[in-house]
């Protein structure tokens, strides 16, 4: 499996397992099941509120703390400085591990400058390897690049292939920070999974709608975090590096892209207002 060096040299894992709507019922379990079909990143955040079964599972499995990848989130209810440095402390304790590889701001709301100083003081003190941001634009990322000390390594958007991100990816790429997909199999929306173009492809490889789809990300360098509560699922989703994509059917591909997120627009007022309520 490949790695992406971030700019500080940290190399991560370039495919992932993510455990957004997996219930503290259930993430100890899908954890586990994942790093036994050979995830060794594993990407949560405070606001999906299962970090603590993340930190069971990764213990109970036996493999080497260095050998596992750690991403988390700050949620906009622990930003400015002294709450995010508490939470950073809180995490910790739930992940049951004295660093995190890559720990996040979850959004580009509130107080983001006060969390992202307590973020680059972590990661002076160790206690985070990596730092980065989840959802800012190009406007968002640019602000905040230009403004601090540690310019994030890791910028976590809606990267699949109806919303492909290459205009933001030009300004991550430009400020050294690697682009990290969430919801890469689109949350199944616009009937990703019965799509002509994809499966078509796939017929050729012997491959899947959803292995076709990551394999597109992947070439193109985007970190991936597949989610799902089913083993065998977890098993295929990673199971993309037998075959490569041809330049033809990247291209393709890449006209499936319509350009605009299918979840929600964070320059919206409405969508501004949502988030507020979540404080």
């Amino acid at each position: 499996m490949n790695n992406i060096k971030l700019s500080n040299g940290v190399m991560m894992p370039q495919i992932g397992y993510g455990v957004y709507q997996v219930t503290p019922d259930e993430c100890e379990r899908c954890v586990s099941d994942a790093l036994e079909v050979g995830y060794r990143m594993i990407d949560t955040a405070q606001a999906y509120a299962n970090e603590d079964g993340v930190g069971r599972a990764w213990k109970k499995s036996g493999i080497d703390r260095k050998n596992i990848f750690l991403v988390t989130k700050i949620w906009i209810s622990n930003y400015g400085y002294e709450k995010a440095k508490a939470s950073i402390d809180a995490s910790l304790r739930r992940l049951q591990t004295d660093y995190i590889d890559l720990m996040l701001l979850h959004q580009p709301f509130c107080d983001r400058y006060g969390a992202y100083r307590a973020l680059e003081e972590a990661y002076k003190e160790g206690k985070l390897r990596s730092i980065g941001v989840s959802n800012f634009y190009p406007d968002h990322l640019i602000d905040l690049a230009s403004n601090v000390d540690v310019k994030p390594m890791v910028n976590q958007v809606e990267t699949h292939v109806f919303c492909q991100q290459h205009a933001a990816k030009k300004y991550m790429d430009e400020l050294d920070c690697r682009i990290m997909s969430w919801g890469p199999l689109a949350e199944g929306r616009n009937n990703f999974f019965r799509n002509e173009l994809l499966a078509g492809i796939g017929l050729k490889y012997g491959k899947s709608v959803p292995q076709v789809a990551l394999r597109w990300l992947y070439q193109r360098g985007v970190i991936i975090i597949p989610k799902s509560t089913h083993r065998e699922r977890m098993a295929q989703n990673i199971d993309i590096l037998d075959f490569t994509l041809t330049d033809d059917e990247m291209a393709l591909i890449a006209t499936l892209d319509t350009g605009k997120s299918l979840f929600f627009d964070h320059h919206d007022g409405e969508v501004t207002k949502m988030f507020m309520g979540w404080r």
